[in-house]
C-alpha cells in the first residue's frame, strides 16, 4: 500500500498487521490440515475396542505420500456418507413426488449406497423394465421406464449429490487379494489372518452384506476394510470397496481422554 502512495494511520497500521498475522496463521492452519496431519473422532462404536467414541487423535497424512498403509493398519478415508437428491426438473415423471434434500436407500428395491452404484444399476437393466427409487421416510417412487436413452438418473430429470465423511476402518486386504470371513474369522487368500490387530469375532450374517461372505476379489486401486466391532460396523461388507484415491492417513497419537494418551496404530511401538 505504501508502495502506491498511501501512507495508513497508526490505527489502521495495526489493523493491516492483525489481518497480515490472521492470514498466515489461517493459510498455514490450511496447508498443515492438508497436507501434514488433522486432529478428529469416531463418532459410532464401530471400532471399538481400538478407538472409542469419546477418544480425540491426530491422523498422519505427510508420511503416506512416501509409503503404503499395509494390512492390519487403521486407516482415514473419504467414504459415502447418504445418497440425496440434489433436484428434480419439471418434466421429470416423478417431478412432484420428490422433494431435493430426501436421502436415497434404493433403486428397484436394491440397498444402494453411491451415486455412481445407481446410474449403473440403471444402465444394467432391460428395455421396458419400470424403474422405482427408495427414499428414506418415504415410499418408493417409480421414476421412469428404461429405455436405450436412460443409462443414468439424471437421463430421468432427478440430479444427486453425494454427502462424504471420513471413516476410520481397519485394512484387511488390497488390490488382488481374495478376502472371506468364515465362522467370524477372516481369510486372506486362504489364510486365516490372526494377532491382536484380529482377534476378534467377524460377523457375516445380515442378509445385507454382499461382499467378503464368499470369497472377494478386491479389484485393482482398491481395499477391502472392517470395524473393529463388527456388530456395529458399516463397511465394506455393505458397500463394497474403498478407493485407494479417497485415503486421508492413519490415526498415529491420541490426546483424549487422558488415561488413553499416546501413540496408537502401531506407531513408536504402541499395539
Amino acid at each position: 500500500m505504501r508502495r502506491l502512495g498511501w501512507q495508513p494511520g497508526r490505527v489502521m497500521s495495526e489493523i493491516l498487521e492483525w489481518i497480515e498475522v490472521l492470514a498466515v496463521a489461517g493459510l498455514l492452519a490450511y496447508l498443515v490440515m492438508s497436507f501434514v496431519t488433522v486432529r478428529m473422532h469416531v463418532p459410532t462404536g464401530s471400532m471399538i475396542p481400538s478407538i472409542d467414541p469419546r477418544d480425540s487423535f491426530f491422523v498422519d497424512r505427510i508420511s503416506y505420500y512416501f509409503r503404503e498403509p499395509i494390512p492390519g493398519d487403521i486407516v482415514v478415508f473419504w467414504h459415502t456418507d447418504a445418497v440425496l437428491v440434489k433436484a428434480v426438473s419439471d418434466d421429470a415423471s416423478a417431478s412432484g413426488d420428490i422433494e431435493p434434500g430426501l436421502r436415497v436407500t434404493t433403486i428397484n428395491r436394491e440397498p444402494t449406497y453411491s451415486a455412481q452404484a445407481i446410474d449403473d444399476a440403471i444402465a444394467g437393466l432391460a428395455d421396458g423394465t419400470r424403474i422405482y427409487l427408495g427414499l428414506e421416510g418415504a415410499a418408493s417412487v417409480e421414476i421412469g421406464v428404461k429405455t436405450a436413452a436412460v443409462d443414468s438418473i439424471e437421463d430421468l430429470g432427478i440430479r444427486l449429490r453425494e454427502r462424504r465423511i471420513r471413516y476410520v476402518k481397519r485394512l484387511i486386504a488390497t488390490a488382488g487379494q481374495t478376502v472371506q470371513i468364515r465362522n467370524g474369522d477372516v481369510f486372506v487368500d486362504g489364510v486365516r489372518l490372526d494377532g491382536d490387530r484380529f482377534d476378534r469375532h467377524y460377523s457375516s450374517t445380515d442378509p445385507r452384506m454382499d461382499y467378503g461372505i464368499g470369497p472377494t476379489v478386491v479389484p485393482e486401486g482398491h481395499w477391502f476394510v472392517l470395524g473393529d466391532n463388527s456388530n456395529n460396523s458399516w463397511d465394506s461388507r455393505y458397500w463394497g470397496f474403498v478407493d485407494k484415491r479417497d485415503f486421508i492417513g492413519e490415526p498415529y497419537f491420541r490426546v483424549w481422554p487422558l488415561d488413553r494418551f499416546g501413540a496408537m496404530n502401531g506407531y513408536f511401538g504402541s499395539s
